[in-house]
């Protein structure tokens, strides 16, 4: 509590944290409690044998947070951590991933733990610096370390009493051991910062940026500079010192980002790796993750959970609806694939597009993470929706590739129907150049439509969602729009040969269809 305050005359922001704190406290104590009859010597043995597995150490001491089993990505962190004395690290993982969490276990052991594994002696750390975006959020982050060291009976126990005759306040207190921890905002003074003659030997960083902020890039540089000079600065030259930085990457230019370039290692991890499955499964289900995301918008999920920041609307802002014409009004029907065989997590991508007095229409989209048998069945309902009509049916030749040529084959024998697909062989210049200069003007000048009774498919939705978070150097999905600049370049190409060479297009029959 606030050295001479009581809950009376705090403000609400104290208020909460005091009130947080006393109820965390309470929780950990429950979660800790010990056997109190256990021998001296049974209890030194089971002390040496956790501190010499650390993992086994976080699963004891923290059972209200060690609640799933590590993830590799959470083992791999903490060994770096622990086997180097001074590093620096950048840790830009996704919500829930438990980094600040894993952090503080970590703290724990290098201050109260005298040795690393069962290798080389060292001496424990001896001063913490917490720094957050502001000081109510670096004392909010602080609380748990200072309800651990009052209320976890193991660690009292094993350990000894922490309380020491120094005020604990709720950004400031030195242990009874001698440990200190100082929580401080960006942007404060942390200079002076010492325990005794040690300087600050860990100094954790824990999402110091904020979304207003990073959209003022002196901002980002201010707060850049502070931390360099002031709070690394706090530490000593001689003495090794861990730096922690967490967060997820919620801009471009951010202070996680230029953290990156100064770290020894950086850690990017995302919900979903790689492949497309849970980075952490024994905690987040592919269900919960789904669920989660559904719930938020596509630029929301690539910025909190994929550590992708997009600028929405840099390239295509609103996105431009019109009713689709019956298809046999179209002068030129074009369904064009991304299959996007780079990883399973990709987009596959399969769109209509038409051509209507000057005019492209984007008839009918399919843009989902699918399996190849979905994407097969999404040009059936294409050519469904076509019959009747002369319609192109194309693919990126680079994707054309032997075991999908098979699959689209078999699919074909099975249903009597063979997809008459072919491969687009052209040489595809950069995609964001494709794409921006083909599409981007026929969007400014009201020349692309999106159809109006496919507003609210989550298909076109996605499509939309890829549109507006197309932005030059972005790693957000752009499979919809490839195809779709795909679709209208074969169009174009067409039209342009036709009227080249003076061969009409050919007469459709009457199809009243509309998607």
């Amino acid at each position: 509590m606030p050295e001479g305050k009581t809950l009376s005359n705090m403000s609400t922001t104290e208020k909460q944290s005091v009130l947080h704190w006393k109820g965390f406290a309470k929780r950990v104590y429950a979660a800790t409690l010990t056997e109190d009859d256990e021998a001296e010597e049974l209890r030194l043995e089971r002390v040496r044998k956790l501190e010499a597995d650390p993992e086994e150490w976080f699963k004891y001491y923290f059972p209200q947070f060690a609640t799933s089993p590590a993830a590799t990505f959470h083992k791999e962190a903490t060994k770096r951590v622990l086997n180097n004395p001074e590093w620096c690290e950048a840790r830009i993982w996704s919500r829930e991933l438990a980094k600040s969490t894993r952090t503080m276990m970590e703290v724990f052991y290098l201050t109260l733990v005298g040795h690393i594994g069962k290798r080389r002696k060292r001496s424990p750390k001896r001063c913490v610096l917490l720094i957050s975006n502001s000081l109510d959020n670096a004392a909010r982050l602080l609380a748990p370390y200072r309800s651990t060291l009052e209320r976890n009976e193991r660690i009292l126990s094993d350990y000894g009493p922490q309380l020491s005759d120094a005020t604990w306040t709720t950004t400031e207190f030195i242990t009874d051991g001698g440990i200190a921890f100082r929580a401080v905002g960006v942007g404060q003074s942390p200079r002076g910062t010492r325990n005794e003659e040690a300087r600050p030997d860990i100094i954790i960083f824990d999402d110091v940026d904020t979304d207003a902020e990073c959209l003022n890039p002196e901002i980002v540089k201010r707060k850049w500079r502070w931390i360099e000079e002031a709070a690394i600065g706090t530490r000593s030259v001689s003495q090794p010192t861990t730096i922690i930085f967490c967060g997820n990457r919620i801009a471009r230019d951010s202070c996680i980002t230029r953290a990156a370039d100064i770290a020894d290692h950086t850690d990017v991890i995302n919900i979903r790796d790689e492949h497309g499955t849970s980075a952490w499964p024994e905690k987040n289900s592919e269900a919960d993750i789904d669920r989660v995301l559904s719930q938020k918008s596509y630029a929301a999920q690539q910025k909190e959970y994929f550590n992708n920041p997009v600028m929405e609307g840099s390239v295509f802002s609103e996105m431009a609806y019109k009713p689709a014409r019956p298809l046999s009004e179209y002068s030129m029907l074009v369904c064009y694939t991304d299959p996007s065989y780079k990883t399973t997590a990709d987009y596959k991508a399969t769109v209509l597009v038409g051509r209507w007095h000057g005019e492209f229409h984007i008839i009918k989209c399919f843009l989902d993470q699918a399996t190849t048998a979905q994407m097969i069945e999404w040009h059936y309902r294409i050519m469904d929706l076509a019959a009747g009509c002369a319609c192109y049916f194309f693919m990126e030749e680079v994707f054309m590739q032997d075991v999908l040529i098979k699959e689209m084959s078999d699919a074909g024998r099975r249903s009597g129907r063979p997809i008459p697909v072919r491969g687009d062989t052209r040489r595809k210049p950069d995609k964001f150049m494709r794409i921006e200069s083909l599409l981007e003007p026929l969007h400014r000048n009201g020349e692309l439509y999106l159809n109006e009774a496919e507003r609210h498919n989550p298909h076109m939705m996605r499509l939309v969602e890829q549109f507006c978070a197309f932005a030059p150097g972005g790693y957000a999905h752009d499979d919809g729009p490839d195809a779709v600049e795909g679709a209208v370049w074969i169009i174009t190409q067409k039209l342009a040969i036709s009227r080249h060479s003076g061969i009409a297009t050919a007469a459709r029959l009457p199809n009243d269809k509309r998607f």
